[in-house]
């Protein structure tokens, strides 16, 4: 593997609590698995042990009541590799994950799930991937073991429309196993269900993004959180994500262009009711389209107006933060010859 990401010494392996930072944090956002963590914990152990990368386990249990919140506590106390992450209340995966990136100290992250579907075994090859120069490298569960009707099929419809949509074009957005760059988790905020869109966010910061085959397991122990009746707000988080791609920095361009196009019509529509009421003397004032003008010239003083208000919001979120409005990848400057 390339040594430009993953270089830490074989001393510094063994040694991550006087401050080394490790190759990889592994972040696992929990929530009642309390059956599957010692399994993972030793699978994750095990693998990145004999790949010989340093690394750090961030456990967030995002307010279990089943027992895991306690069982990482202590094995916190007695493990070097692991860090617990202990949330208040239940907040949701997107939470949790935002969390785990926090406290994420390698210089590459890698999610998955906690139920054991995702095989461990496949983060060295995440990684070697992500060494071929990417950002972010995406797990895609070809062979996944979930239930056709309520499973498969819904994710093979939002994975299409969510590529459509947002043209990140990956069959798997579901996946929760991928592999990150640090630099790129700690320019992009979460909220929301944002967390299976994070490789169109990433995307929006300008990564350059990838998937690659892994494996998949059939749940063993507990039942899946996931449910149809997430889809309304998956939805809702869509248009969020396609407006960001879209307007993020010019927001005017469309509230402007609608507001503009609304008056436009109305006023077309005025002219038209004028020259009926002075030209040829006929009653508008029973006419829908005179509402109708009214309306769309009213509509379209709110739309530019909150066109306005969204420019004003969106310079003070960039000014405010220090945030630029664009992303360097590398700066190649010229060598100084000593004369």
């Amino acid at each position: 593997m390339n040594t430009s990401l993953f270089s830490a010494s074989s001393a510094a392996r063994n040694n991550l609590s006087a401050g080394v930072i490790p190759e990889v944090s592994v972040v696992v956002p929990i929530c009642d698995e309390v059956e599957s963590l010692p399994h993972l914990l030793e699978a994750i152990a095990t693998i990145l042990s004999s790949s010989q990368l340093s690394y750090e386990i961030i456990c967030v249990d995002d307010g279990s009541k089943d027992g895991s919140a306690e069982f990482l506590k202590q094995q916190a106390t007695i493990r070097e590799d692991l860090k617990a992450v202990l949330l208040r209340r239940n907040y949701g995966q997107t939470a949790a994950m935002a969390a785990g990136f926090k406290y994420a100290r390698g210089k590459a992250i890698v999610t998955l799930d906690a139920d054991l579907q995702n095989d461990p075994a496949d983060i060295p090859r995440l990684l070697a991937k992500l060494e071929e120069g990417y950002d972010l490298v995406s797990g895609w569960r070809r062979h996944r073991k979930d239930a056709t009707l309520t499973r498969l099929l819904p994710s093979k419809i939002a994975n299409w429309l969510i590529g459509r949509v947002t043209g990140v074009e990956l069959h798997d957005y579901g996946c929760s196993l991928k592999a990150y760059r640090t630099e790129l988790v700690a320019d992009m905020n979460l909220y929301g269900e944002l967390h299976r869109f994070l490789p169109a966010l990433a995307y929006i910061e300008g990564a350059r993004i990838t998937e690659m085959p892994v494996g998949h397991h059939a749940r063993r122990y507990g039942r899946s959180k996931y449910g149809l009746g997430r889809t309304f707000r998956v939805l809702m988080d869509l248009l969020t994500i396609w407006f960001m791609k879209t307007f993020l920095t010019r927001p005017m361009h469309v509230f402007g262009l609608l507001g503009l196009l609304s008056m436009l019509l109305g006023i077309l529509l005025g002219g038209y009711l004028t020259f009926l009421k002075l030209g040829l003397g006929q009653v508008i004032g029973n006419r829908p389209l005179l509402i109708l003008a009214v309306v769309l010239l009213l509509t379209g003083v709110q739309l530019f107006s909150f066109g306005l208000l969204a420019e004003l919001l969106m310079r003070t979120y960039h000014e405010s933060q220090g945030r630029p409005i664009y992303r360097v990848r590398q700066v190649v400057e010229p060598i100084v010859k000593n004369s």
